[in-house]
């Protein structure tokens, strides 16, 4: 396996490090900035970082204002809170008048696993999906998340990231920038294609070695980018295999599985089968790696669905 690393902590370093290039740059917290890494932020600039207290509503409102005067605000709490709780000064204060504000989700999925359904998002994807002017991003390690940060600095718009609580194994290369138009092709494979997002997209990897071990081809397709999607980027990855599956640590409903159903609705190929949550609300567990397994967002189980596919 790659080695592992923090998205929390490339979230921090990567805004201290643009904001030294850019004095626009602020960050706005609702009381979890030690969680978030927003906290590395404050440390380096003090003036430029917003405590806002568990408010999460009133900061989305005042990162609008901050947008509105030229700044590019960056607020962070957990994903479930940051779509949620304000769900309705985004649609209204932000999104409708495009305005440049960047939503960071941290502890997304099922990642925050001790504190159970009210801090797990399986949701934030469709929701923020919806939004028009909203662009959602989902990166599968640290190194493309900062990747992201940096084109959400750079680029005009609202936009949505999600970043897990947990250190994730690394396959994205350093020296790349991050295209959104772009799907990324991390392992070629015939005879199964399988599209993962997020912390799913190491477990696709460990699925297709799992598979090849028993001579099926699989390949993995990264998808960081899950609005907009790119029909052009993505349907030649479908094409010419037996199975079709993605993979995603939210539920099936609003996320990866559903744009690719709606991408790929058109299309001759195989049944899309979708590994994610069913419709379902999370759970408190003593472990990360304990409550995917009781979801099902396993390597093994990606195998399994695969291989039933195949044998059809």
């Amino acid at each position: 396996m790659a080695h592992t690393q923090s998205q929390r902590l490339a979230y921090g370093n990567t805004l201290v490090e643009l904001a030294k290039e850019n004095n626009n740059i602020v960050v706005l917290e609702a009381d979890l900035s030690k969680s978030t890494m927003g906290s590395i932020f404050e440390a380096e600039f003090p003036e430029r970082f917003f405590e806002m207290g568990i408010a999460e509503a009133n900061m989305a409102s005042a990162a609008a204002g901050l947008a509105l005067e030229g700044f590019i605000p960056f607020m962070a709490t957990f994903a479930v809170f940051a779509t949620g709780r304000c769900y309705d000064q985004i649609r209204t204060g932000i999104c409708i008048p495009k305005l440049n504000v960047k939503i960071c989700g941290s502890s997304a999925g099922l990642s925050d696993y001790g504190d159970g359904s009210t801090h797990q998002s399986v949701d934030d994807i469709a929701l923020m999906r919806v939004l028009p002017n909203m662009q959602v991003f989902s990166p599968a390690d640290s190194v493309q998340l900062t990747q992201i940060i940096k084109y959400m600095a750079e680029h005009h718009g609202p936009m949505y990231i999600r970043v897990n609580r947990n250190e994730l194994p690394i396959y994205t290369d350093e020296a790349a920038s991050f295209d959104p138009k772009r799907a990324y092709l991390l392992k070629e494979g015939s005879d199964a294609a399988i599209f993962a997002t997020g912390s799913m997209v190491h477990r696709a990897i460990e699925a297709s070695r799992l598979l090849e071990a028993e001579g099926i081809s699989a390949r993995v397709i990264n998808v960081p980018t899950l609005k907009p999607m790119y029909a052009e980027e993505l349907k030649p990855l479908a094409h010419g295999v037996k199975a079709l599956v993605s993979a995603e640590e939210h539920s099936r409903i609003g996320g990866l599985g559903a744009a690719l159903a709606e991408l790929f609705k058109d299309m001759p190929h195989p049944p899309l089968d979708i590994l994610a949550l069913d419709d379902v609300f999370g759970t408190s567990a003593l472990n990360y790696e304990e409550l995917l397994v009781h979801y099902g967002l396993t390597a093994a189980n990606l195998r399994t669905i695969i291989k039933h596919r195949l044998a059809q």
